[in-house]
């Protein structure tokens, strides 16, 4: 036998290499062979309920690592809960209508108008359906739990007919109307846009300022007087019907070189300096309510404007008096109302002058400007023209600016039920807190909701017009029509005619004869997402409403947050969810939004090949998501890193706990050291931390507590003197069986702990834990267990690991100087204050061991300290090279190696194990090779 064999170095199968790119495939495969999902549903039937409710993503394109952070972070609040006493099922959705389907279509060289609409909307489904299962196998890579194999999908023919339900409801309510009104629309996607659907980037725009004559000056201003207006879009000025001004201003009638001018008093200075005149003289001071009911002479054409008062009007840029055109402002549009201004619009769908701009017909909106501002000049009345850079609305999908344009739509009120709205956000939990305050003065400033859309894939709007044109939104025939998509799903509507859809028999005094035609447009697609409280978390018999979280980026508050809790409150008075969660966006490590453009994307799929999905969700774990999440491949590298120390620390107790049974060998709690308590007092502080920063969803928090428990507390401290006991005493010793019972109680609590976070490795480790359960998932996450001596342990604990420091100073400061090389080559004394005997004694533990030296002394209180000792506050310590010669089965170096002839090259300590344990040893002897 060798020296070697007489040392308990327990071995494992969970190897230090985790190979997680080749094996985290195969352990998802067999969660889903066996059905571990679904077991652990069975398992927490009859439990609370909660339902964190899916955001559905767009189906188009593999995932980028946005949706892994949305995704990961999730699966982590599901498993979390579903181990923590809930029933939390998990259902994936997928948002499959819109315009990028048409667009990827169209980049196939597929044309919608050679085929029918009926056609045309099924290979828009055949390619959404593709995407989902791209999608759909991106997520199960990254190890997400869930139904799978049920998602809800917003084409399927059961979620259309509940969109069609709510959108009845509201229908029944009063909430839905059809209008002329201005609204977001986008030349370049010849359609609509909601407020969800704008972003804003940075263009040039022209910067004019333009006179219109006095006509009608009500006895207050001369017919030689102008007002002044500002704008920055000339292309409207065509459409112009109006001048605002605000009824509390004070304006001027100002005279220069000879000219008499309107503007407002607040702003004379600017306009003064911007148009380059020379001390301009005041000739009138008035209210902007005098000035109501005046007339002006269209710069452009043979009409005039009507001036009228708007509380919309600031003095924060311009003149003070606001170029208005009801059919290109929304603010103008509601001013104008009062005044039954004519609601025009001088460009078409595609963002081309239409015959109501004369002289500009054909050419586009933004190529009319020069030609606008060109009439301006001839006719005098264009006093500058300058350029700047502004934020400015764009199509989110396209890129491109978008225009308000008035159209007939049809809109949901919001201003109906707004109080009802504002109402339930007091009701709802946000995290981060700011987002109530984003959401409720987006609610309370946003215009009604238009929900029609020029486009042809998508729900169609159920509304049909009689002969006399008259829309027909009746319950009866709307809850037909959701009954039809319910079985047939919505291409229905457009492979039959009108009154084939309508009910058997329906008549309308406004079809005298009986024919009916039927919208040829769609809905909104936040319409069908924001529709999904009904058509999953209502209909779905394992969901329920409300639900308890909604987890999406921060661009929601605008869109889902914002579509979901107006159709809510609408249809059943309530808010959808009890909590809000959002994130925010990942960006390159410059700050930079993600793009192939740019190429600074980094997807999923690299680094699952490079590191594992493991790391992702590590990382997911580390970042602060509440805001902007800068991503970078060091991100990754770091992460694999702290993973490797987390796989390392937890392989060392599997290999020192392999021979450790817990039904025969686990020691008492009463029975452990001191040591041995404290850790288990300081596992348990780990899990009751953990297990609150899980319930408020932090997980950064839940990963820095146990990575500092395994680095700090274990392999810094617990586990580096643990060698000295798991590997040199007898298999049996109670020592050992201490130990043991410490990292074995901590392994399987880490586990738990660690399942939401990192599945694959602790599923790899569960079997290796002798647990009744098949998989950690099935298992409970760790209670917390109180010990009535904690506070103690800990207060003395905590003080022995700062005289622990101490000395580890002095070790490094005699490792410096020559004296020693490894800690086990040093003998420490120490001249200690009182307070420090007493702790020493308190402790009741081997000192020496714990500091892993081989020789360790407090020297008598009257004892003097030698110079070359190191002072601190309650100790000096001195260092020198222990005596005597290494003992070549536990390395210390010790004065009583040889004591026992029999072994001459053990100390007393490891001859008394050896004889002890391995009795046969003593007749033979060691093998010397």
């Amino acid at each position: 036998m060798k020296i070697k064999e007489t040392l308990n170095l327990g071995k494992t199968p969970f190897a230090m290499r985790a190979g997680l790119p080749n094996k985290e495939a195969g352990w998802q495969a067999a969660w889903e062979e066996n059905h571990v999902y679904q077991q652990r549903q069975q398992l927490n039937e009859g439990k609370p309920t909660f339902i964190l409710h899916d955001g559905p993503p767009f189906a188009n394109g593999n995932i980028h690592m946005g949706h892994a952070l949305n995704k990961i972070s999730k699966d982590i609040i599901v498993r979390y809960k579903a181990m923590s006493g809930y029933r939390a099922p998990y259902v994936p959705g997928w948002d499959t209508h819109g315009l990028p389907i048409e667009q990827q279509l169209a980049k196939k060289g597929i044309k919608r108008k050679e085929m029918s609409m009926a056609e045309y909307r099924e290979l828009c489904r055949q390619f959404a359906m593709k995407e989902i299962e791209k999608q759909r196998t991106d997520f199960k890579r990254l190890g997400v739990s869930g139904d799978w194999d049920h998602p809800y999908i917003t084409l399927q023919p059961e979620f259309e007919a509940a969109e069609i339900r709510v959108f009845g409801e509201m229908a029944k309510k009063g909430y839905i109307y059809h209008g002329l009104k201005p609204v977001y629309w986008s030349p370049s996607s010849e359609s609509t846009l909601a407020e969800a659907e704008i972003e804003y980037h940075d263009i040039k725009s022209p910067s004019i300022f333009v006179s219109f004559p006095v006509v009608d000056g009500k006895g207050l201003l001369d017919s030689d007087t102008s007002f002044i207006i500002w704008t920055t879009t000339p292309w409207t000025i065509p459409a112009n019907q109006g001048i605002a001004v605000n009824p509390r201003f004070d304006y001027v009638q100002v005279a220069v070189d000879g000219k008499k001018y309107v503007v407002a008093a607040e702003m004379l200075p600017s306009v003064a300096e911007t148009l380059g005149w020379d001390n301009p003289e005041i000739l009138k001071t008035f209210k902007g309510s005098e000035l109501e009911n005046m007339t002006a002479q269209h710069p452009l054409y043979d009409r005039t404007s009507l001036v009228i008062l708007g509380d919309h009007v600031t003095l924060d840029a311009g003149t003070g008096l606001v170029h208005t055109a009801p059919g290109h402002g929304e603010d103008d549009y509601k001013a104008g109302l009062a005044y039954h201004l004519p609601v025009v619009s001088v460009v078409d769908e595609k963002g081309v002058m239409n015959e109501e701009a004369p002289g500009f017909t054909g050419v586009f909106y933004d190529k009319a400007n020069p030609m606008v501002t060109d009439a301006l000049e001839k006719n005098g009345r264009l006093l500058k023209l300058d350029f700047f850079t502004h934020s400015y609305p764009h199509d989110w999908r396209t890129k491109k600016p978008v225009i308000f344009r008035a159209t007939t739509q049809w809109f949901a009120s919001v201003d109906a039920f707004r109080d009802q709205i504002l109402a339930q956000i007091d009701g709802v939990d946000f995290e981060p807190s700011w987002g109530k305050t984003r959401l409720y003065n987006m609610i309370r400033d946003r215009g009604d909701w238009v929900i029609s859309r020029q486009r042809a894939w998508g729900v169609p709007l159920p509304i049909f017009y009689a002969e006399n044109g008259e829309p027909i939104l009746e319950p009866e025939t709307i809850e037909h029509v959701a009954d039809l998509f319910g079985k047939y799903g919505s291409n229905i509507w457009f492979e039959r005619e009108a009154k084939d859809l309508l009910p058997e028999g329906y008549t309308h005094p406004g079809s005298p004869n009986g024919e009916f035609t039927k919208e040829t447009d769609i809905m909104d697609v936040w319409f069908d997402s924001g529709s999904s409280h009904q058509a999953v978390l209502a209909a779905r018999p394992e969901l329920s409403f409300p639900a308890d979280l909604y987890l999406e980026g921060s661009d929601q508050y605008r869109g889902w947050f914002n579509s979901s809790l107006i159709t809510s409150v609408a249809v059943t008075g309530k808010a959808p969810y009890r909590q809000v969660l959002s994130q925010g966006f990942t960006l390159d490590d410059k700050g930079r939004k993600m793009s192939k453009s740019l190429g600074n994307t980094i997807v999923p799929d690299t680094i699952e090949k490079q590191y594992g999905a493991e790391i992702i969700r590590l990382w997911v774990s580390t970042v602060d998501a509440s805001s902007d999440v800068k991503v970078s491949m060091d991100n990754f590298a770091q992460a694999s890193e702290a993973y490797r120390k987390i796989r390392n620390t937890m392989r060392f107790m599997l290999a020192n706990t392999s021979d450790f049974d817990p039904e025969t060998d686990r020691v008492a709690y009463g029975d452990l050291g001191s040591v041995d308590r404290y850790l288990e007092v300081r596992l348990n502080q780990v899990i009751e931390a953990s297990r609150q920063a899980y319930d408020v969803y932090d997980f950064a928090t839940v990963e820095k507590l146990i990575s500092n428990f395994l680095v700090n507390d274990l392999s810094a401290f617990y586990l580096d003197f643990a060698k000295d006991v798991v590997y040199i005493e007898g298999q049996n010793d109670i020592k050992r069986r201490r130990m043991q019972t410490v990292m074995a109680d901590i392994l399987v609590a880490l586990t738990k702990l660690l399942t939401p976070i990192l599945p694959h490795t602790m599923e790899e480790i569960w079997p290796l834990l002798g647990q009744s359960e098949s998989y950690a998932f099935l298992s409970e996450m760790p209670e917390v267990t109180h010990f009535d001596d904690e506070s103690e342990l800990i207060d003395l604990w905590s003080a022995f690991l700062d005289f622990r420091t101490e000395v580890q100073k002095a070790l490094e400061m005699a490792r410096d100087q020559k004296v020693i090389g490894k800690s086990l080559e040093a003998a420490v004394t120490v001249y200690a204050s009182e307070p420090l005997r007493d702790l020493l004694n308190a402790i009741d533990a081997n000192v020496m061991q714990l500091l892993i030296v081989s020789h360790f002394e407090v020297a008598a209180a009257s004892a003097d300290a030698p110079s070359d000792a190191v002072a601190f506050d309650d100790a000096k310590i001195a260092v020198a090279h222990a005596e005597g010669e290494v003992c070549d089965r536990c390395r210390m170096t010790r004065t009583d190696v040889g004591s026992d002839a029999h072994f001459p090259t053990l100390c007393g300590r490891c001859a008394a194990i050896v004889t002890k344990n391995f009795p046969e040893v003593v007749e033979t002897g060691f093998e010397t090779k």
